[in-house]
């Protein structure tokens, strides 16, 4: 291949395939699937890059990215800075933000740090625009594979994050929620791996913290295995959170109290009891927004049965009543989850 000006991004073993589909789709262009040995790449070589690109992009599903080149060179750090400033000249105003994103592959003299570092340079003096790392407007795409360097414009809005403009993370409200919670009690087995899914779902959301609440007296080694399988399911998810997480990670407390005590001690702060009997949880949309809003309110429990549901008269003592999925009853292991999610989504909801 003389000079491919395409770079396709697949999945892990699917570069045959990709490659086998842009020949389909387009015959009189060359593909190199796993350039030098590089897994998920395929490179093409098109007369005219820019409406072969569009093509792969609207009709193959495994092309995960599609890179068009605006200028291919020799992958020396000063001829990709002087194609660089040649490619954004015209392509990016002043009153734009760009970043510099390099994805370096084989072995060169120079980082990639020193690519984005150099070329961001040069780009805004070219240009005299701002970067912008997180939420850029444009970006300045330097794809270098052994001794080839590929350099393309995108836009900023292509690239998919997590959380951006307008996203805002839930964790203010999940910090307000404890999680009371009935035990499942019954086979030993049985209890113990409710509890590894329930201890999940409440570290999965960091929630201020996990009540197990029983009521009257219970079998103790039914208890036990259960608060094991709690145990052990907030510390594997613990595990894989401070793994994956950039920010610090909220571990959740456990605590143990007679459910009626938990009620009883905890009267003058908001109660939400998840039962069938209760209003559709999008009924009570501003009840819920005006109570997680409060900056008074410090704390809210939010009450789940198992097997057995919530009693009855503790329901005079709630500030509200909700039912997650009228006429569907939810199993245990998927009740505080689909509770708290319900609540996130109205949370989140926009006001018609």
């Amino acid at each position: 291949m003389n000079k491919p000006n395409i770079l396709v991004k697949t999945p892990l073993g699917m570069e045959n395939i990709v490659a086998a589909r842009i020949l389909e789709l387009t015959p009189n262009v060359r593909v190199a699937p796993r350039p030098r040995g590089f897994l998920g790449l395929v490179l093409v070589e098109a007369e005219k890059q820019f409406e072969v690109a569009e093509q792969i992009k609207k009709n193959i599903l495994e092309a995960e990215k599609v890179i068009p080149a605006y200028e291919v060179v020799e992958a020396s750090l000063d001829k990709i800075v002087e194609a660089a400033k040649k490619v954004v000249k015209n392509r990016i105003k002043p009153y734009e933000t760009f970043a510099i994103r390099t994805t370096r592959r084989g072995k060169h003299s120079f980082t990639s740090l020193d690519v984005n570092i150099k070329a961001g340079a040069a780009v805004k003096e070219i240009t005299n625009a701002s970067v912008n790392l997180s939420f850029p407007d444009k970006i300045v795409a330097i794809e270098i594979i052994g001794d080839t360097a590929l350099i393309s414009i995108l836009k900023g809005t292509g690239e998919y994050k997590k959380l951006r403009p307008g996203k805002e993370p839930v964790v203010k409200f999940l910090r307000k929620i404890a999680l009371i919670q009935m035990p499942y009690l019954g086979p030993l087995d049985a209890s113990y791996n409710m509890g590894v899914r329930i201890g999940r779902e409440a570290q999965t959301f960091e929630v201020k913290e996990l009540v197990i609440a029983p009521i009257g007296s219970i079998p103790a080694d039914q208890l036990l295995m259960f608060l094991k399988g709690v145990y052990e399911g907030i510390e594997s998810r613990y595990n894989i959170q401070k793994k994956t997480y950039a920010r610090k990670v909220n571990k959740i407390p456990v605590y143990v109290q007679d459910l009626y005590q938990v009620v009883r001690d905890r009267f003058k702060e908001p109660i939400i009891v998840f039962e069938p009997e209760g209003e559709p949880v999008i009924k009570m949309k501003n009840k819920i927004k005006e109570m997680f809003n409060s900056p008074k309110v410090k704390r809210i429990n939010i009450l789940i049965g198992s097997r057995v549901g919530i009693p009855v008269g503790i329901y005079r003592f709630a500030d509200l009543i909700l039912d997650i999925a009228p006429g569907v009853t939810i199993s245990t292991d998927l009740a505080a989850a689909s509770a708290i999610t319900a609540l996130i989504t109205v949370l989140e909801s926009v006001e018609d």
